[in-house]
């Protein structure tokens, strides 16, 4: 079905408890009520990206503090993929801070993604705009799901991003959908928009000729030295509202509380959950900026009786750990120090 903006406006619109009833109930007629899909995100290449994008501290225009770092090594990527299966994670997902990859870069790429679909782990890249025949190699390679987001609505883009268009975008998209990979797109929330720019982004989502398979919804993270470090606090019920329409216009869609969490308090979450969030990046880095921390979303999952196989194997691994630790034959990064 094609979803109007007044459609989504008006489910948006309504009482706060009656789109999370509504939600809710899409939600557990598509997905399982109490499971949580658990992703972890490895920055492969940090830095100097040539966009403009206002949010981003990767960009080389502002002064954010992030430092400009060279594609990492094959062997890193897969040990932190190897770090990541034995944590329990389902999806591995990779991001360089690139325009585009380059024709030459594709090949150490492919051969990443078919090394850690070796490992028994499904596979995600944002690499920025992709050609069609990038997408195509990708595909051959195995790759599973290709993020690109839209970040907002059309109207409101040029105040956010001038150096890639909104179509610029949807092509890309279209060709990760072409190419056979699963899309991944979504946006940030809270960078000085108004509703209907946040319900317009979900409308078009919605409306591609297939809707992603997963969509994950950032709340802006204010970084020092980015033209929207100053914007205002999002409201969380508006955060929860924006979850609750995603579910709704895309019913069988994963979708993500992702950037933005380690803000949250464990209330907002629950809503989220409620609301039909189904997927979260586990770990303490979200690219550059922080994420929850592991031990806080352990304590969360437990409360609310998600994944209670998953957390119960993170307990007995702490407490594996610790035992280890007693015995002097393991030492917490917290207290190494350099040799």
């Amino acid at each position: 079905m094609k979803w109007t903006v007044e459609q989504a406006e008006k489910i948006y619109s309504q009482p706060f408890m009656d789109l999370l009833f509504q939600a809710q109930t899409i939600h557990r007629q598509n997905h399982e009520p109490n499971k949580i899909e658990i992703n972890a995100l490895l920055s492969i290449k940090t830095g100097a990206c040539p966009e403009d994008c206002k949010y981003c501290p990767q960009s080389a225009r502002y002064q954010t503090g992030v430092k400009r770092e060279k594609l990492l090594d094959k062997e890193e990527i897969l040990q932190a993929a190897r770090t990541a299966k034995d944590n329990g994670i389902s999806r591995f997902c990779m991001g360089a801070a690139w325009r585009n990859p380059s024709d030459a870069q594709m090949p150490y790429l492919t051969e990443i993604v078919r090394e850690i679909k070796d490992l028994g782990l499904e596979t995600c890249m944002t690499l920025g705009m992709l050609n069609k025949n990038q997408a195509e190699e990708l595909a051959r390679a195995g790759l599973d799901y290709y993020n690109h987001n839209l970040d907002t609505s059309r109207k409101y883009y040029e105040k956010i991003i001038s150096t890639r268009s909104y179509d610029d975008r949807l092509e890309t998209l279209q060709f990760v959908r072409d190419a056979g990979i699963k899309i991944c797109s979504g946006g940030i929330i809270g960078m000085g928009e108004e509703t209907d720019d946040r319900i317009e982004m979900l409308v078009t989502l919605a409306n591609l000729p297939k809707p992603p398979e997963s969509v994950p919804i950032n709340q802006l993270i204010r970084i020092k030295g980015t033209p929207l470090e100053k914007e205002d606090d999002l409201e969380p019920f508006d955060f929860i509202r924006t979850i609750a329409l995603a579910r709704i216009l895309m019913p069988k869609s994963q979708v993500r509380i992702a950037a933005g969490r380690e803000f949250m308090n464990e209330q907002t979450q629950a809503l989220c959950f409620m609301a039909g969030a189904n997927s979260v990046f586990y770990g303490c880095k979200l690219l550059t900026a922080n994420n929850a921390e592991e031990s806080k979303d352990e304590e969360l999952f437990a409360k609310l009786g998600i994944n209670p196989k998953w957390v119960e194997s993170r307990r007995k691994l702490r407490e594996s750990l610790q035992e280890a630790a007693a015995l002097g034959i393991y030492q917490p990064k917290s207290e190494r120090v350099a040799e």
